[in-house]
């Protein structure tokens, strides 16, 4: 819950304390400046934010630089306010208000409009295929006759290079571009050209660069803050690009707009474009700017719609929509019960319905009988993902202070997960053998867990990510094997033999599960030397046995046995399934050498893997 998130764990917005109480229009009358504060420190941990510190322009700075690096600064009160991570429709002044203003009933959530102007007058953006190489999606919107002053404009850039630093991941996922439309002629392009073929004034600049130029004047530039960025493109042979239809360059994203473009005090009309690796990210910080800063236009909470036309052969997004902003509500469905029993209240669907509206979730009973509501979550509300986020909306509102403190009906003493205290005593188990623990990547190639191992895809195994960022993280590992062959190949160089092992988690595709994966605990162990080294696999597997109280088999149905496997992980006739109980929990064998190959490893070498979820149930059972 966001009450109880650590310290420093969440963004911080500054707002003046005189502004902010102008806009939430606070009708109170206070004797002193400490009890304004305290009574908007309560507001705050009612709506489940959380006032973080009193102070002004001038103290900040003495505080950073000494007494004397104040002077002339301005004593106006600011507050320093804290809000959970996920709702980045809170990191600037215009939502915090809006939000407030909502929970305290002078408000209702404001309705958007997106307007789309006739076929023939409509902007917009063709994303040429070769982005595909660098940044592959695009979306856009247009505010129209909007009206900034110096403090909107702040929080204008304020709140784009917070969503920068946030969900965008310092630019990485997302990177926004602003500009003032009336500079530009439309149609545009997003394009993907080679370094030098790209010229323009950056922001702020006197002189022209070209993409070539531009990177090492960054880096050589006393106090640049777009250092940190550069390294997300600097090595590609293309850089992402936007021209107008007069070929002025826009933005060369995730790394500066062009000073042609720049948004000024007296710019009415703003173009926002959104580059991304990550479409769905991409949707969620365009809507939030959106729906921050519309409510400054001639039509407040109204924004004009840009046309998005992906060129053939080039990267679609898995939902690609002609028109965007997308700024429809997503409606989830939950029930009175569900959310009363969770929270440990009892109250009627009606009132949940009032507190989530409250919440700038608009709901509503569609079953007074089985208490079931309806629940919408509006574009600005992408952190509600699930009815446990209803439930938590629905505690805030209520109030944490009115939930009656009960003693559980159920007294339980604290104790380790038996999985995570039998994976600690393996670990000392291994260990004592004179093995050395390594702790590998859980995501990794589709060739590591497949082809370069001599495993067969089915599609019906692994789970793969829908938006990697690394070409070395694409897929969840389904065996640790993988894993201890990249540390072998990295440790070549170090004496023999090299015994390894690792305890941690695999990832199985499973329909029967919410998430539609399960993971399993396995063991896997190698030994590498000069010799194959098959003989202290099999030892190390007959004592992992024995400390589990496991004896050899012989024929009976209790215990572990040892049969031919058709695993081509392994050499053929020096591979065996390990069972116990008559039910197959791993593999061991010497590697097949073109395994080791695969994975550039010039030695033999032997490994075991196994599921040891199977053998903890059976220790807890004997124990019992």
């Amino acid at each position: 819950l966001r009450h109880g998130a650590a310290k420093g764990t969440m963004p911080t917005v500054n707002v003046l304390r005189d502004k902010l109480f102008e806009l939430l229009e606070v009708e109170e009358k206070f004797d002193s400046d400490k009890l304004q504060d305290e009574w908007f420190e309560n507001l705050c941990f009612e709506f489940g934010i959380e006032l973080d510190d009193v102070t002004s322009e001038k103290e900040m700075k003495e505080k950073q630089m000494g007494e004397a690096s104040g002077e002339g600064l301005s004593e106006d009160v600011i507050y320093k306010i804290e809000v959970p991570a996920n709702r980045y429709d809170l990191l600037c002044l215009e939502g915090i208000v809006s939000s407030l203003r909502i929970f305290l009933g002078k408000d209702l959530k404001p309705e958007f409009t997106v307007n789309t102007p006739q076929p023939s007058d409509i902007i917009e953006i063709t994303v040429k295929k070769e982005t595909q190489q660098i940044r592959p999606f695009v979306v856009c919107a247009v505010l129209r006759n909007v009206t900034f002053d110096q403090m909107r404009y702040k929080s204008f850039i304020d709140l784009q290079d917070k969503l920068h630093t946030n969900i965008c991941r310092q630019r990485t996922l997302v990177a926004i571009g602003t500009h003032d439309l009336d500079t530009l002629k439309p149609p545009f392009t997003y394009e993907a050209l080679p370094p030098k073929d790209i010229k323009f004034k950056p922001l702020n600049e006197e002189k022209e660069f070209t993409g070539e130029t531009l990177f090492p004047y960054y880096e050589t530039k006393e106090n640049c803050k777009l250092k940190p960025f550069l390294k997300i493109i600097d090595k590609s042979p293309v850089y992402p690009v936007i021209y107008d239809s007069s070929r002025v360059v826009c933005s060369l994203p995730p790394i500066i707009n062009g000073d042609h473009s720049k948004i000024r005090l007296d710019t009415k009309n703003v173009f926002i474009e959104c580059t991304a690796t990550d479409h769905t990210k991409a949707n969620i910080v365009l809507n939030t700017v959106v729906a921050m800063f519309s409510r400054y236009c001639s039509e407040p909470f109204s924004v004009e719609s840009v046309r998005v036309t992906y060129e053939e052969g080039g990267a679609r997004p898995e939902t690609p929509a002609a028109l965007y902003p997308q700024m429809g509500s997503v409606k989830f469905e939950t029930e009175a019960k569900y959310i009363n029993s969770r929270i440990g209240i009892d109250i009627k669907a009606e009132d949940m319905a009032k507190l989530l509206t409250r919440m700038s979730l608009p709901a509503k009973v569609t079953d007074a009988k089985t208490g079931r509501l309806e629940v919408l979550a509006p574009c600005t509300r992408s952190d509600i993902l699930h009815p446990c986020d209803i439930m938590e909306d629905v505690a805030i509102a209520y109030g944490y202070n009115k939930i009656a403190k009960l003693v559980p009906k159920t007294f339980t003493v604290a104790a380790q997960q038996p999985i995570n205290k039998f994976t600690e005593l393996t670990r000392g188990l291994m260990s004592q053998a004179g093995y050395m623990e390594v702790l590998t990547f859980a995501l990794c190639t589709h060739d590591e867990i497949f082809e370069n191992i001599k495993v067969r895809d089915e599609k019906k195994t692994a789970v793969s990510l829908a938006n990697p960022r690394v070409k070395g993280f694409t897929m969840v590992r389904t065996m640790l094997l993988p894993g201890l062959l990249k540390t072998i190949a990295e440790s070549s160089s170090y004496p023999k033999p090299i015994r390894i092992f690792e305890v941690s988690d695999v990832v199985f595709l499973d329909d029967s599960t919410e998430t539609g994966a399960r993971n399993e605990r396995h063991l896997c162990a190698m030994w590498c030397d000069t010799k194959s080294g098959l003989e202290n696999i099999q030892s190390l597997l007959r004592r992992i046995m024995e400390a589990n109280g496991v004896g050899w088999a012989g024929g009976k149905p209790k215990g572990y046995s040892l049969r031919d496997s058709s695993s081509e992980t392994f050499f053929k006739g020096r591979r065996a399934d390990i069972l116990v109980d008559g039910k197959v929990i791993g593999t061991l064998g010497i590697l097949h050498p073109e395994v080791l190959s695969n994975f550039g490893i010039k030695s033999p070498c032997s490994a075991l893997e196994i599921n040891i979820e199977g053998l903890c149930t059976r220790v807890q059972q004997k124990l019992s």
